[in-house]
């Protein structure tokens, strides 16, 4: 695990996880607090149009992809387990895995129920609160997840 293929996907997913947690970190640290700043009806319909926006090539390559090299790296982080950078591979490729699932089973249902919200309509202004509220705690996680599957999988890379 000291070269070749597996040396390019750790590097790979490293950055890959690294360029998502970043994508994370921005809902984190400004945007959600910037959509909360609007009407709600505005922030409704703002967000409403980022997650129609959000599943683009680049993103879902960066997203699905470094999930799919995580779940690679992870077997052979079993298959070799003796080798020194085996441990930080697997734990680093959970970590990645953890904010995608945290993605599918938490932020995508969400997502799916804030789109069908009338911005406009007053009963979506307290949904829109606790959906703003609720999401960007869990984003909080899977920011979290996601950079410390990055810093892991640098670490690995020290190891070999």
């Amino acid at each position: 695990m000291t070269d070749g293929a597996p040396l390019i996907l750790t590097v790979v997913n490293a950055v890959g996880s690294a360029l998502v947690a970043g994508v994370f970190f921005a809902f984190s640290a400004f945007v959600m607090a910037g959509l909360g700043r609007a009407p709600a009806n505005a922030g409704t319909a703002a967000m409403q149009g980022i997650n129609l926006a959000a599943p683009t090539a680049p993103f879902m390559i960066a997203f699905l992809g470094t999930g799919a090299t995580s779940v690679v790296l992870a077997v052979m982080a079993v298959v070799r387990w003796s080798e020194p950078p085996a441990p930080w591979l697997l734990l680093g490729c959970l970590l990645y895995l953890a904010a995608v699932v945290l993605t599918v089973v938490y932020h995508i249902p969400r997502n799916n129920a804030l789109a069908v919200l009338d911005p406009a309509a007053s009963a979506s202004h307290d949904a829109w609160g606790r959906y703003r509220s609720e999401w960007t705690r869990w984003n909080h996680v899977r920011t979290a997840t996601a950079l410390a599957a990055a810093i892991t999988l640098t670490l690995s890379l020290r190891s070999r």
